[in-house]
């Protein structure tokens, strides 16, 4: 009894621990952490479900491997190169084996892990409060984070709590909504925004098409238009401060990942629209590169040339960069059209699931739909599970695991 004890909080901890070192920005201990766990938590057996899942990511690690001997990479970059692209590879894996090792408890492991994050980031923004006694949109994102998707799925999982069938008090509930909330709009990120809506759109059902379901969402639209008008009619200013700078952040949103043209000598221009000169950049250097990079990339260790120095999020000024803000654009950089139809692809397998009788292994499946449509974003915006600073990989190898121990227990009861 005690070793069990002691186990089940060991694999809480290992997940805690897994889910938060992408926090501290040090990808070398982010790959070691979860190395350590998948050794750790090695299993036996594994479904067809995450071996196919798995599989669309080692496929497009594989194209690049092979087009990287056509190319004269430098074995740093090629190196740095592997430990990104097995990154969602890692936290799917990570995320089913931690679940395999300990099935008790597996949504209060969930949330307890975001509430404890909630609490150290409303922590890290109260000490930069009383730091600069002040707080400003920039500050909050330079000194306290970028966003935190890990924690809007913990949120759409409390105010859903009788979906999943969380068996907490509620009062606890409440609690536990106000700081994960609080924490999670306090990162301002535009994208957090977006992920919460699609994933409570996605748990009401209303990404399985009926007439309901397209009266909703066209609702949700129009109200979106609507309220991104009255922003963009109000021409909030770049370096307003306090919510004005957000807003301008919101104004240029639509635009800024899809600008065709940016004048790089205009330096506003050229900040506001970033992402669009990184995603200009990539193609010009495939295009440059011929057919053969077209279809399967130019490789692990592929950079692309900015012409110019740019400071990092590190701080540090690069010209020659390996990934860029766009994830498929960074999978077209290293696999081509090739890798990019497959990261497609990826995204499709989870918008498709196997109906179920069981109304939690149904919210799962939501929660898995809604994730596949939010990864349009995040791939978009921040290179989805190739980022640095994602989690996600692993609360959906999580997931996965216990929608099937679900599925599982049901039948073994039905046949009793």
């Amino acid at each position: 009894m005690s070793l069990v004890f002691k186990k089940y909080y060991i694999y809480q901890f290992l997940f805690c621990l897994c889910i938060a070192v992408p926090y501290l920005n040090i990808y070398e201990l982010t790959f070691a952490v979860w190395a350590f766990t998948i050794i750790l938590t090695i299993r036996k057996t594994y479904s067809v479900a995450i071996i196919t899942y798995c599989s669309l990511f080692l496929l497009i690690f594989l194209i690049a491997l092979g087009s990287s001997f056509f190319w004269g990479h430098k074995n740093y970059d090629l190196f740095r190169d592997i430990t990104y692209l097995f990154k969602p590879i890692m936290g799917l894996l990570v995320g089913y084996q931690l679940f395999k090792a300990d099935k008790n408890k597996a949504l209060n492991t969930i949330i307890y892990t975001g509430v404890i994050l909630a609490i150290i980031h409303l922590f890290i923004v109260f000490i930069t409060f009383l730091r600069f006694r002040t707080i400003s949109v920039n500050l909050l994102r330079e000194f306290c984070g970028y966003f935190s998707d890990y924690e809007i799925y913990v949120l759409i999982i409390l105010v859903f709590y009788k979906q999943f069938e969380l068996q907490f008090s509620k009062q606890k509930i409440r609690t536990f909504i106000i700081l994960v909330g609080l924490s999670s709009f306090l990162y301002l990120a535009r994208t957090n925004f977006i992920q919460f809506v699609i994933l409570f759109i996605a748990i009401k059902g209303y990404f399985t098409i009926t007439k309901k379901s397209l009266r909703i969402v066209g609702i949700v639209l129009l109200t979106t238009v609507t309220s991104y008008s009255a922003i963009y009619v109000s021409n909030p200013k770049r370096n307003g401060k306090g919510i004005e700078a957000f807003l301008y952040k919101i104004k240029i949103a639509p635009i800024e990942p899809f600008k065709t043209k940016i004048n790089t000598d205009d330096w506003k221009d050229f900040n506001d629209n970033y992402r669009s000169f990184e995603s200009i950049t990539t193609v010009k250097t495939i295009k440059n590169a011929g057919f053969s990079a077209i279809f399967f990339g130019k490789g692990l260790g592929a950079t692309i040339d900015l012409g110019r120095d740019v400071m990092s999020n590190d701080g540090s000024y690069v010209r020659y960069i390996a990934v860029v803000h766009n994830g498929f654009m960074t999978i077209f950089l290293k696999s081509g059209i090739f890798g990019v139809l497959i990261c497609l692809f990826s995204i499709v397998y989870l918008l498709k699931q196997n109906k179920s009788d069981l109304p939690i292994v149904r919210n799962l499946n939501y929660l898995l739909v809604g994730t596949g449509v939010f990864l349009f974003v995040s791939y978009w915006v921040f290179l989805g599970f190739y980022f640095k600073y994602d989690n996600k990989s692993i609360l959906i190898g999580f997931i996965i695991c216990y929608r099937e121990f679900l599925i599982k227990n049901n039948q073994q009861v039905l046949s009793e």
